[in-house]
Order: C-alpha cells, then sequence, then structure tokens
C-alpha cells in the first residue's frame, strides 16, 4: 500500500534532485552527475576516525592522527567527505527541513556505518537541550537516527543522553574553543545508566567536524557504564583547521 502511495505522489510530483532538483528516478535520491560530486569513504579508512588511508593497512588499523591524539570513542565512519555537495545536503536537512535529504543521508550511513550497527546493542542521536529542541522543532541527529535503527534491527534511545545546558553553536570556532564549548554539556541521569551499562552504543550526528561534541557525548556515555561507543556521521570533515566550519 505504501509503495502504490509512493507511485502516486510520484507521477502527481515527479521526484527530482535532491542537489540540482533535475529529474530522477526516485525520491530522496541524486541525479548521477551531482552524486559523482561527493567524495565517498571507502574502505581502506583508520577504524577510529574513518579519515581515507592511501592503500589497506589491515583491519583495525588506526592512522597516524588517531595514534597522536587518540579520540575518546571506539571506532567511528563518515559517509563522506565534507565539502560543498555534502555541505548541500547537511543544509538541506539541518537548516530547511527537506527530509528527504536525511533519508538519502541515512542510506549513505547505514552502508558506511553496517559494521558499526550490526555490533550495536543501541543507536543514539546526539541529543539538542530542550530550549534549542524548541526553537528548532527539529533534531536533526534523531532523524537520521531513527531509520539506522530500524534498519539494523536495534533500539534507538533518545531520553538516555542528555544536553543538560545549553551551549552556543559551535559554528564559527576553533577546536580548542570547541571543547570548551562543550565539556560537560552531556549527561545521563543515574537512573538511566543501567541501561547502557556494558552496552555498544553507536552515536549518531550529522557532521564529524573537530568531534568536540562526539567526545564530550561518548565521555557522558562511558562514564555512566557503556562498554563501547561507536560514531558514525553523515559527512567527515578531514582538515578542520584549514577551513571555514559552518556546518
Amino acid at each position: 500500500m505504501i509503495n502504490f502511495f509512493r507511485a502516486v505522489v510520484d507521477i502527481v510530483t515527479p521526484p527530482k534532485c535532491l542537489a540540482c532538483r533535475g529529474d530522477v528516478l526516485a525520491g530522496a535520491s541524486l541525479c548521477t552527475a551531482c552524486w559523482q560530486k561527493l567524495t565517498y569513504l571507502e574502505d581502506p579508512v583508520c577504524d577510529a576516525l574513518g579519515i581515507p588511508f592511501a592503500y589497506d593497512e589491515g583491519e583495525g588499523a588506526l592512522s597516524a592522527a588517531a595514534l597522536a591524539d587518540p579520540p575518546p570513542w571506539d571506532r567511528g565512519r563518515a559517509a563522506v567527505l565534507f565539502d560543498d555537495a555534502a555541505k548541500g545536503l547537511v543544509h538541506s536537512l539541518k537548516y530547511r527541513d527537506v527530509t528527504e535529504a536525511g533519508l538519502f543521508m541515512a542510506r549513505m550511513m547505514a552502508r558506511a556505518g553496517r559494521d558499526l550497527l550490526a555490533n550495536a546493542d543501541v543507536v543514539m542521536p546526539v541529543p539538542l537541550h530542550r530550549s534549542r529542541l524548541w526553537k528548532r522543532r527539529f533534531n536533526q541527529a534523531a532523524f537520521l537516527a531513527k531509520p539506522l535503527a530500524a534498519a539494523c534491527g536495534k533500539a534507538m534511545a533518545t531520553d538516555i543522553l542528555l544536553r543538560q545546558r545549553a551551549t552556543p553553536q559551535q559554528v564559527g570556532l576553533n577546536a580548542e574553543a570547541r571543547r570548551k564549548n562543550v565539556r560537560k554539556a552531556f549527561m545521563v541521569p543515574f537512573e538511566k545508566s543501567g541501561l547502557i551499562s556494558g552496552k555498544t552504543i553507536v552515536l549518531v550526528d550529522d557532521v564529524r567536524t573537530t568531534g568536540a561534541t562526539l567526545a564530550a557525548c561518548v565521555v557522558a556515555l562511558k562514564k555512566a557504564g557503556a562498554a563501547q561507543v561507536f560514531v558514525l556521521t553523515f559527512a567527515l570533515v578531514k582538515e578542520p583547521h584549514r577551513m571555514h566550519i559552518d556546518a
């Protein structure tokens, strides 16, 4: 029945490319030209940061960056590099509530993070503070996490990891300022810690820039007893110190 109604909608309003608005065969997709503009992060990649290797260094290999400054999470993946093509999709979801962009992003994330999702107990979005959620009325991380959890048949939790204080937006801040901005911003209520004790969690967000927000979340989750935390995003900023970040 759902497929029938989808077909009717496509006849009435033919599907358009999410980027250029050209004709495509199915909704929530890109045309061939726009698809080719994205930089996909395929194996081999660093197991912790998800950044690409020039050649296969073996299962579980870590990059020089991960060895020099190990992240608090156990494994990390992203679907694409954050460039102009990825930025358009991220902003469509984040600022214009284009849900079809989110569905496309989630499909790409499911592919990139299939090993993480297969080994997870719980899928969890990076939370917004209630004041920010009230203003925006939309948490893009939660939107992405829902189809990811459904695709792998795992539980999704939105009421365990909480943002306990409102923080200024990270846009325009350098790495150190971002870390200070979100330090101790997240927590797991004591009465909820038993729900994640000994569990493996996949933490979901749209973009990993410096990783400061994700790191603060991971610290809170591990303090509450999580055994492992994997991070999964749609886009990855490879060298955040070299570009103006407005993700």
